[in-house]
């Protein structure tokens, strides 16, 4: 696998060594290859490590097969994604309910592999979704770019809002903060773990109800297992359609959609702010509506 990457420095004035290593977080054992091989130019030349780079600059990287070897993936069907913004860098697609984000074994066609399928080339997962929730999803098209947006992610610059349709008549606005860990008994569940969780918070913002039930926003600050569902669920507002968290599955899905993504492109600087209905939540939800209008 041979593949370019060329953009132009965002970046203030800096050094070679700088932008590859704490900007572009490029591997040394990488960063090597590409100085032997003269596998990096500036402005078209070849240049030494200490050079200083000005913004504006052009940045041109060629890995190859040594530098980064080929990762082994089964394409799927690239008619199964509907892709919502994509350039040479990255790409984001809207996934249906029902449909794993990435197997759990070699030969599992999910998600990834699909978008492999249309990109032609093997992508890498950002971050996931469950099974059971709908909405977009972020893959890195090369691994130059996955660590970068992995940054992006843990420094909490990518933020991810979610619809989700709950029990009981939710809080105006609050934010939810209880640990999160494994169940000690169901390896499928998470819980509430104050003593050995950890770290996960959730901003919630009530949009609309339906008799006993709320429309609400979910926004991430953290990206725990589960982390929406066992919130809502532990403050008695379990989601509608949830198998391992609602007593009563009365929905045709999990009523859990990512209808919003946002980010900050790190190398064009660009500003993606992307959104992504559901047909299957949509439908859910005119049905509970018409149901509480004909009371």
């Amino acid at each position: 696998m041979v593949f370019h990457v060329t953009f132009q420095n965002p970046f203030d004035q800096l050094s070679v060594k700088e932008l590859l290593e704490d900007k572009l977080l490029i591997p040394r054992k990488i960063r090597h290859f590409l100085r032997i091989k003269k596998h990096l130019l500036i402005n078209g030349e070849t240049v030494h490590w200490q050079t200083l780079v000005k913004k504006g600059d052009m940045i041109s990287l060629t890995f190859d097969e040594e530098t980064y070897p080929q990762k082994s993936l089964p394409f799927g069907h690239p008619k199964l994604v509907e892709v919502i913004y994509e350039d040479d860098h990255l790409i984001i697609v809207n996934k249906p309910e029902g449909m794993k984000t990435h197997g759990n074994h070699p030969n599992e066609i999910a998600l990834l592999n699909h978008v492999s399928a249309h990109t032609q080339a093997p992508c890498y997962v950002v971050h996931r979704l469950d099974k059971e929730t709908s909405g977009l999803v972020l893959f890195a098209k090369n691994p130059f770019i996955l660590p970068i947006l992995n940054r992006l992610l843990e420094d909490k610059h990518i933020k991810r809002s979610y619809w989700a349709l709950v029990e009981g008549v939710a809080s105006k606005q609050v934010t939810y903060r209880e640990p999160i860990g494994r169940h000690r008994h169901d390896r499928r569940k998470r819980v509430v773990d104050k003593k050995k969780g950890q770290k996960a918070i959730t901003h919630i913002q009530r949009l609309k109800t339906f008799g006993s039930l709320s429309l609400v926003n979910c926004q991430l600050e953290t990206g725990r297992t589960h982390q929406i569902r066992v919130h809502l669920s532990h403050h008695g507002h379990p989601i509608l359609g949830d198998p391992l968290y609602q007593d009563k599955d009365n929905q045709s899905r999990l009523m859990l959609h990512a209808h919003r993504l946002e980010l900050t492109h790190p190398l064009t600087r660009e500003n993606i702010s992307v959104s992504a209905k559901s047909p299957t939540f949509e439908q859910e939800l005119s049905k509970i509506s018409s149901k509480i209008e004909t009371r």
